[in-house]
């Protein structure tokens, strides 16, 4: 095959059928799996002895959880008593786990913790995971069995299930409300509205809602919020909020100095620092990133695009629009691809678009590897591939709708 070919085979994606991404899914599947088991074991010290024990992020929120039931909830704020937790639910010498998020995510903290250590993680992991499933095959428009393969592959599911993390919920809410936000508006803004408990990835929201003069969904969001806040000042009492406020506005040295690996910092902000920047400066980087995004989700929800678009926009802005937001979070970006997908289908597939998409699996491999080694900050790739892919369909709809016209009234 000439190098013209191979141009234009992966330009327009000819070459990646329903049925080898199917196959291809299934073998990154099992690859996937295969490597999980064995840090499992290597984590269990099953393969080498380990010199101190390890954890996850999930010893966080069941600690959190733990403080709660037993009538301190602030305690989880407090760096001391916090570790204390952490390590009697998993082993002492354990590294600390920090937990930043408002009392709004104890309201799950402390039902898991009802539960024993491991069997918590395991029914949160798995109800989660069945839940992104789900909305998944819904924003995809396939109930076949034979699609959760890739569904499955896409690392940042592993990553989210190993780390013990919440972009498994966080991913299927933001699908979930973007699925209703036209159909069902007070139900879409009430799930929306539950993404409080991890408030920075809501920041895009009320733009899009606003601007896209959703304004149902977003009074209902308003509502849901401000009604899991109250209930968790009611069960956890105004001062877990007030030691919150103090943890979070502190919180920002913990992202900017190496405390997280900048590697698996996903962000504009991470990307800046990763390749050698001062923190004012990736900071500047970050505020225009930011102020871009708001800018280009504004514009594709007044314009009034199709769902798919918005919603793609919408999640794939996301990811560059706040500094903090690491590995697992790329959930979002398998959900924008899912969008995408889901109008290339009833559409066709713009040129080059097949083909970016199967980067959205390649990128996260080699995040760490490539950060680590070179710092060479490949993970926004993912992000900046799927929102040109949603701009380029938001300029075409937009240009094949009459002036005056909503897109939306345009058939598809």
């Amino acid at each position: 095959m000439t190098l013209a070919a191979l141009i234009q085979r992966l330009k327009t994606g000819d070459w990646l059928t329903r049925r080898r991404a199917i196959a291809y899914g299934r073998i990154l599947l099992g690859i996937e799996l295969m490597v999980f088991l064995f840090l499992i074991a290597g984590t269990h010290g099953w393969i080498v002895p380990l010199d101190k024990p390890l954890t996850t992020d999930f010893a966080s929120f069941y600690a959190a959880g733990s403080l709660a039931d037993a009538g301190n909830p602030a305690l989880a704020y407090s760096q001391p008593e916090h570790y204390a937790a952490e390590q009697q639910v998993t082993a002492p010498g354990i590294d600390y786990q920090f937990f930043y998020y408002p009392p709004v995510f104890m309201l799950i903290c402390a039902l898991l913790a009802h539960l024993p250590y491991l069997v918590a993680f395991i029914v949160f992991e798995v109800i989660t995971l069945v839940f992104y499933l789900a909305i998944a095959s819904k924003v995809l428009g396939e109930q076949d069995w034979s699609t959760l393969a890739p569904l499955l592959a896409f690392p940042a599911v592993f990553w989210t299930i190993g780390l013990g993390q919440n972009a498994l919920l966080t991913a299927a809410l933001f699908g979930a409300a973007t699925l209703l936000v036209d159909v069902r508006p007070v139900w879409s803004g009430l799930l929306f509205g539950a993404l409080c408990y991890k408030p920075h990835l809501g920041l895009l929201i009320p733009v899009g809602l606003a601007f896209g003069r959703r304004w149902t969904a977003f009074a209902a969001a308003a509502a849901s919020a401000l009604a899991l806040c109250g209930l968790s000042a009611i069960l956890f009492g105004w001062q877990s909020w007030q030691d919150f406020f103090s943890v979070a506005t502190a919180s920002h040295s913990t992202f900017e100095f190496g405390r997280i690996n900048l590697a698996g910092v996903i962000s504009p902000f991470g990307a800046a620092r990763l390749v050698g920047m001062d923190v004012m400066a990736a900071y500047a980087v970050q505020t225009v990133s930011t102020l871009t995004m708001m800018v280009l989700v504004a514009w594709v929800w007044w314009r009034d695009c199709s769902l798919e678009v918005r919603a793609a926009t919408l999640l794939a802005a996301t990811l560059l629009a706040v500094p903090v937001v690491l590995l697992y979070d790329l959930m979002l970006a398998a959900m924008a691809a899912l969008w995408l997908l889901r109008t290339a289908r009833r559409s066709g597939f713009l040129p080059w678009e097949k083909t970016s998409i199967v980067l959205i699996f390649i990128v996260p491999l080699l995040t760490l590897g490539l950060g680590q080694s070179w710092h060479v900050p490949v993970a926004p790739l993912a992000a900046v591939l799927l929102l040109a892919n949603a701009l380029r369909r938001a300029q075409r709809e937009v240009a094949a709708a009459p002036r005056g016209i909503s897109v939306l009234s345009i058939p598809s």
